[in-house]
């Protein structure tokens, strides 16, 4: 950063990544903001800069030190910033750069969760907290409990079919009680308040009615006539139910709604679609197996336009994957129950292939690279004709 870039970021003001503190400010203050910005995606906080952006500058000679002991002392786990320090119309300015942290989620000494939005931070809600653990691999929601639900909420035909396929025993000669523990330690069912509840991800594969406990399960499908989602509306649905069947149903609704084109090739009629259909399939299932199930009042989202198909999927990519990691295969199971059972029904392999497959086919289809992009709370594959 040059003195130049300095100045045009203070002459810009506040925002989500950048915040204005005086050299007063206490211990505990100055550890909420960074506790703040290493659980969001990170920033820089300014010492010696009042909030109407004022250069009032920095006297202490051992402020470093002081705010290296903060972020050690005042932040649990620690975190370790790049400190610099400018001179500004003669006044000191410290530079405290706090990177998105990687073992989130951070706390401050008086066990207090905070987040950045947009100019300050707050504690985190429940929801965001849950989502914090998620990010970091210390829990996850697929195998959380759903409160008032039981064993009655699920299709047990449809697991004993699962059962017979892929553990070569039958359901239906176990005993009741036998049955419910299978299920408790297949994580279909949970254990809470002494009683058997089901899991989201028991809920999301065998479920008789997620919708019903499950509000965000589901796609919203829509596709424009033109490139812009306020162009003429040609066909809408909304796809609920378990996610196989989502898959499989989500699948047909775009292949009726794509072009099919045509050429004669010797005797025979060789037809050709908009898209190819392992594409299409591999980000059906890459989107209902990795998006965040814990983003209430989300469902998945794809539109279709006349030159382009957005797959938006609730949720930022989790731990520590990258756009550029994914496409190389790098992968983190973000809901390690449905990645599993959707291994075991051929969905998927589990290898961190699907957006490597989906880039090096578009590629040789001769279009334009598929974009992947994190928008807000969203990660987003768009993939052209």
């Amino acid at each position: 950063m040059t003195q130049n870039e300095l100045m045009e970021i203070i002459n810009n003001g506040e925002n989500s990544y950048i915040e204005f503190k005086e050299e007063n400010i206490k211990a505990k203050d100055l550890a909420e903001e960074i506790v703040a910005f290493a659980n969001s995606e990170g920033g820089i906080i300014l010492i010696g800069i009042d909030d109407d952006g004022n250069i009032i500058g920095v006297k202490d000679n051992s402020i470093e030190e002081k705010i290296m002991n903060i972020c050690r002392n005042n932040c649990i786990p620690n975190i370790i910033p790049i400190y610099n320090e400018f001179v500004l119309s003669d006044k000191r300015v410290s530079v405290v750069n706090i990177s998105k942290g990687l073992n989130k989620p951070y706390y401050t000494v008086d066990h207090k969760y905070y987040i950045r939005v947009g100019t300050t931070k707050r504690i985190a809600s429940r929801e965001e907290l849950l989502r914090l653990f998620e990010a970091n691999g210390a829990l996850h929601f697929d195998i959380s409990p759903i409160e008032a639900t039981s064993i009655k909420d699920l299709n047990i035909d449809i697991i004993r079919d699962y059962f017979i396929n892929y553990n070569t025993f039958d359901l239906y000669e176990e005993e009741k009680e036998a049955i419910e523990r299978i299920l408790i330690n297949a994580d279909i069912l949970k254990e809470k308040d002494g009683k058997a509840v089901c899991s989201v991800g028991g809920i999301l594969m065998f479920g008789k009615n997620s919708e019903k406990y499950l509000p965000q399960n589901g796609v919203s499908f829509a596709h424009f006539k033109g490139n812009d989602i306020t162009d003429e509306l040609i066909d809408k649905k909304v796809i609920l139910g378990r996610i196989q069947d989502i898959a499989e149903q989500l699948l047909v609704v775009l292949k009726n709604n794509m072009v099919t084109s045509s050429k004669i090739n010797g005797l025979l009629r060789v037809e050709k679609d908009e898209y190819p259909i392992l594409v299409l399939r591999e980000a059906i299932i890459n989107s209902l197996v990795h998006r965040n199930y814990s983003i209430y009042g989300s469902k998945i989202r794809i539109f279709m336009f006349d030159d382009r198909i957005e797959f938006h999927s609730p949720g930022r990519l989790p731990n520590t994957v990258t756009i550029e990691k994914m496409k190389i295969g790098v992968s983190y199971a973000r809901n390690p129950f449905l990645v599993k059972y959707m291994e075991n029904m051929r969905y998927i392999d589990q290898l961190g292939r699907g957006i490597p497959m989906i880039l090096k086919t578009m590629k040789n289809k001769g279009t334009r690279e598929p974009l992947l992009e994190e928008v807000g709370e969203e990660f987003i594959l768009t993939i052209f004709k």
